[in-house]
C-alpha cells in the first residue's frame, strides 16, 4: 500500500537528488557572497524573486534590485535590456511601470527623470513580467526617499493601473525565500508579498507551512500598488495631494526635478572647425642627373 508518508519520501528524496544548485546559491547567500539583506531597510533596495529550472528541477532564488534615480530625460533605463540579458516580457514589464508613472505623476508637469533599474549579481539571462511590480517598489522607494523593508521578499506584476496581477511559481517563490532565510536565520518578521489572485494556488511543503503558521514566516496578499508599498515602507500611499504620503513624496520630487531642468541655463553650442592648412602642392621629384 503506497501511503502518504511514501509519497513524500519519494518527494524529498527527489529533491535531494537534484537540488545541488539551490543549495550552493544558498550557501553563497549565507556567506555573503551573493549580497541578499534580510534584515534591515534601504532606499531604492529590495528583494525579487525568480524561478530557476535546473535538469527538471525548479526553485525559487531571492535577488537583490536596485533603483538609482537623477536628473535627464532618458526615462526608465533597463540595464539587463542594455546588457542584452533581457527577455522580450520583462522589456515589456519595464514598459508598464513607466507607464504607470507617466499616468499617475505626469499630468501636471513632465517626468524629467533617468532611472537605472537593475537585478544585482545577475549573469544570466531574465525573463518574464512577474518582478514588474517588484521594480516600481524600488523606483518609488529612490524617488521618495522612504527606506523599504528588506525582510520582504516581492513577486507580482503589474498592470499600468497599479493593480498586481497573478505569476507562475509562487510556490517555488516562497519556499525559497523561505529557506534563505532559515540559513541566514529566522526573525519572525520575515516573508513574502505575493498578488492575492495567486493565493488559492499556494500548496507549500510541510515545514513551509509549518513555519507559517507557528508566526516565524509570513504571507501578505497584495492587490495593489499603493497596499504593497504601505507594507513595505510602514507609511501611507495617499494621493499626490496629501501631504507626507508616499505618492506625494514622489510627485514632489518629479516636480522639483522638472522644475530644475526647466530652470537650467541653455548652453550654447557651437562647431568650430579648423580651416585646412594652405600648404603648396608638392613638387614633382627632379629627374636624376645624368653620370659624369
Amino acid at each position: 500500500r503506497v501511503t502518504a508518508a511514501h509519497v513524500d519520501r519519494a518527494l524529498t528524496e527527489r529533491m535531494l537528488r537534484l537540488n545541488f544548485i539551490e543549495e550552493e546559491i544558498r550557501r553563497l547567500i549565507a556567506e555573503g557572497t551573493l549580497i541578499v539583506n534580510i534584515r534591515g531597510t534601504s532606499v531604492g533596495q529590495i528583494n525579487g524573486l525568480a524561478v530557476l529550472d535546473v535538469g527538471g528541477y525548479s526553485f525559487g532564488r531571492p535577488s537583490r534590485v536596485t533603483a538609482t534615480v537623477a536628473l535627464g530625460q532618458a526615462g526608465v533605463i533597463n540595464i539587463e535590456r542594455e546588457a542584452r540579458l533581457s527577455g522580450s516580457t520583462h522589456d515589456k514589464g519595464i514598459m508598464i511601470l513607466s507607464g504607470f508613472i507617466r499616468a499617475r505623476f505626469g499630468q501636471h508637469h513632465p517626468i524629467a527623470m533617468s532611472a537605472s533599474i537593475c537585478f544585482e549579481q545577475s549573469y544570466s539571462g531574465i525573463d518574464g513580467d512577474s518582478a514588474s511590480s517588484t521594480e516600481l517598489y524600488a523606483l518609488m522607494s529612490a524617488l521618495s526617499g522612504v527606506p523599504i523593508r528588506q525582510d520582504l521578499a516581492v513577486t507580482g506584476s503589474v498592470d499600468q493601473y497599479g493593480t498586481v496581477q497573478a505569476i507562475g511559481g509562487v510556490n517555488q517563490k516562497v519556499e525559497g525565500f523561505y529557506r534563505v532565510c532559515k540559513a541566514i536565520g529566522l526573525t519572525g518578521s520575515q516573508g513574502v508579498m505575493v498578488p492575492r489572485t495567486n493565493v488559492s494556488n499556494l500548496m507549500l511543503d510541510p515545514e513551509t507551512s509549518a513555519a507559517i503558521e507557528r508566526g516565524e514566516f509570513h504571507i501578505y496578499p497584495i492587490d495593489s500598488i499603493d497596499r504593497g508599498i504601505e507594507t513595505l515602507t510602514g507609511v501611507r500611499a495617499g494621493t499626490i495631494d496629501q501631504p507626507g504620503t508616499i505618492n506625494y513624496l514622489v510627485d514632489q520630487r518629479l516636480k522639483n526635478m522638472a522644475n530644475i531642468l526647466r530652470d537650467r541655463p541653455l548652453g550654447e553650442t557651437r562647431v568650430v572647425q579648423e580651416p585646412a592648412p594652405n600648404t603648396p602642392a608638392p613638387k614633382p621629384p627632379a629627374p636624376p642627373e645624368p653620370p659624369s
